[in-house]
């Protein structure tokens, strides 16, 4: 038996849209179940988004604090973005992204793992990328606001962050599953053997 998740669509005879945000919204559809039955599912609608672990030539991850209000905490993250222009290209976000949250630009990227982050509950796709050969991005800081005004800035050794997640003491997904699959990978084939940068990506198709 091959262990890989298959696309499937299940008939829906209704959908309505009772809150539109200003990047997502909540849908509901009734869904037809295998017996017939046709049940509700509400799902927040999300145009996926993009992390970067940016790696540096000591083996320290570039890392961020920020101010999550749902949860009621700051969080050590990956530097990450939403996906909000239809069709762009995901290495093209997450470069943007590394420039904005931490002014680095990066010569080598590959894709770590592509990921739902709740798929009961919400439709967000995540690729997770890894970048390397960092340096200081040219030009003037991004200005940021609101909770990215408060942000915080570390770079903290790859084998620090692993024994934080499974200790319990870092929570951000897109950091969890960056730095163990890196891991992971380093255990495995190697870096090497990663996807490019512009691998396929059928959850959120691209233009090249």
């Amino acid at each position: 038996m091959t262990i890989k998740d298959t696309p499937e669509e299940w008939e829906i005879r209704a959908t309505v849209t009772p809150f539109v945000g200003n990047k997502t919204s909540v849908r509901t559809d009734d869904v037809v179940m295998p017996d017939g039955t046709v049940v509700h599912r509400d799902y927040q609608v999300h145009p996926g988004s993009v992390a970067i672990l940016a790696l540096d030539e000591q083996d320290r991850v570039l890392l961020i604090k920020q101010y999550r209000h749902p949860v009621r905490q700051k969080l050590w993250e990956i530097p990450a973005g939403l996906l909000d222009i239809p069709g762009e290209n995901p290495l093209h976000a997450a470069q943007r992204e590394l420039y904005e949250e931490a002014h680095v630009k990066a010569e080598d990227w590959r894709v770590l793992a592509d990921v739902y982050t709740t798929p009961g509950g919400c439709s967000e796709a995540i690729r997770i990328f890894l970048a390397r050969n960092l340096s200081e991005a040219e030009g003037q800081r991004f200005e940021v606001e609101d909770e990215e005004a408060d942000m915080e800035h570390a770079r903290v050794p790859l084998d620090d962050l692993v024994r934080g997640v499974l200790a319990g003491e870092l929570h951000n997904n897109c950091l969890a599953v960056g730095v163990l699959a890196l891991v992971a990978a380093r255990h495995g084939d190697g870096v090497g053997a990663l996807r490019p940068a512009e691998a396929p990506w059928p959850a959120r198709p691209f233009e090249s």
